[in-house]
């Protein structure tokens, strides 16, 4: 079995990233490395946080995971390594500044989303609590009403074996 150096696997992972967007079949048969070895190195270095595309040919239907990845990896890059990273990448700096604050906004979201949430538990509990009282009420009066028919069939037997007597 034989041993990869880390570059090399860098190498031929960086054929399935953009401009290439090259298939892991197609890179399995130009590299002659079998695919199953191709699809163990691309899921560790997702698990490392590498931005490596799944099945997805375009950088726009890359996961938020890899999105995410990529954002971090150039969070502290400037303007020309910026350019130069999305060059190597197959990206658009656009996409990348686009990618951070759709991130950003969905982090501001989040206490947002909490408190709305928050509220809407609270009319929830309200209303829940207003219907069961609601729901005891209509018990109650469908009881009386149900002893009452009972009582009026009783009395009304009563008053038929009066007459018969009669």
């Amino acid at each position: 079995m034989p041993r990869y150096s880390e570059e090399r696997k860098q190498a031929v992972l960086n054929k399935l990233l953009p401009p290439l967007n090259m298939t892991v079949a197609e890179v399995a048969r130009s590299e002659c490395i079998s695919a199953q070895t191709l699809y163990t190195w691309r899921d560790k270095a997702k698990q490392q946080g590498y931005p490596v595309p799944g099945k997805k040919p375009t950088s726009e239907q890359w996961s938020a995971e890899a999105k995410l990845a990529v954002v971090i990896e150039t969070a502290t890059l400037g303007e020309a390594e910026l350019s130069e990273y999305c060059r190597t990448k197959g990206l658009y700096v656009e996409q990348v500044k686009a990618w951070k604050s759709a991130s950003l906004q969905g982090f501001g979201q989040t206490r947002e989303q909490e408190l709305t949430v928050k509220r809407q538990r609270k009319t929830d509990q309200k209303e829940i609590k207003q219907l069961r009282r609601e729901l005891r009420e209509k018990e109650k009066a469908l009881a009386e009403t149900a002893a009452l028919l009972v009582l009026r069939k009783k009395l009304d037997a009563l008053w038929e074996n009066d007459n018969e007597d009669d």
